[in-house]
């Protein structure tokens, strides 16, 4: 147990001179293949996704199988080819629903981090203001 001491351990390995050079070039060589199986790997998830995009069949196209008719189906065919949306409630855009989120976060922000004279005196600004 005398004999024991840091070189046991491990711990002056690097001082030869040898091993750093080798760790290297290992290092080098384990992050080229994990670059290359990663750019597989992400070329593999690209081509599944495009090809689950061409499978998957549009939702807003309405199938209507009483149109039998070649003249009243061309009618009714829209810009892609497909038949065309019907709305029958009003759908808010994208825009519109980013601002909704927007409006509740920060009132959500608002009722948990301000005062109640604070919340009291935006709403009579509201009010003075029509908003």
């Amino acid at each position: 147990m005398k004999d024991v001491d840091a070189e046991y351990y491990g711990y002056r390995d690097e001082d030869d001179g040898v091993l750093l050079p080798l760790e290297a070039q290992y290092e080098k060589e384990a992050v080229s293949e994990a670059v290359q199986k990663w750019k597989t790997e992400k070329g593999s998830r690209l081509q599944q996704q495009q090809q689950e995009e061409e499978e998957e069949e549009s939702i807003y196209t309405v199938h209507n199988e009483e149109v039998e008719d070649e003249e009243s189906r061309e009618e009714m065919e829209g810009e892609e080819g497909g038949i065309g949306f019907i709305a029958h409630v009003p759908v808010p855009s994208q825009r519109e629903v980013e601002e909704a989120l927007v409006r509740r976060k920060k009132m959500e922000l608002l009722q948990r981090y301000a005062s109640e004279t604070l919340q009291a005196q935006s709403q009579e600004a509201r009010t003075l203001l029509g908003i």
